[in-house]
């Protein structure tokens, strides 16, 4: 696998975690089948996905990234689908995430 690949699997990993944390949101507790079901697929997908990443990326840097990635995603999640609060300090913190997950794409491993 190429390292573009990989970067592209551990990128869509990443949203796949995002839907996973909303679809586990609306399943309540896995009360809801649908949501359930939905929560239980994207684990899976995220999974094989982050797993075959990481046979070619640094463990570090795309652990970081991946995280990155479900952190900011499900920050927005919340404020688009939940309606959860932003203020300064919370922005400020997404900011901080993101530039630290530049970093670490840019940076020599």
């Amino acid at each position: 696998m190429s390292n573009a690949s990989a970067w592209l699997f551990l990128v869509l990993s990443g949203i796949a975690d995002v839907v996973w944390a909303v679809a586990t949101k609306y399943a309540a507790g896995y009360t809801r089948l649908g949501w359930t079901l939905v929560s239980l697929a994207s684990l899976a997908v995220f999974l094989g996905l982050l797993t075959q990443a990481l046979k070619v990326l640094p463990l570090g840097t795309a652990y970081a990234v991946w995280t990155g990635i479900g952190a900011v995603g499900s920050v927005v999640a919340g404020l688009l689908l939940f309606g959860e609060a932003m203020n300064a300090a919370r922005l400020a913190a997404v900011v901080v995430i993101v530039g630290g997950v530049v970093a670490l794409k840019v940076l020599p491993a």
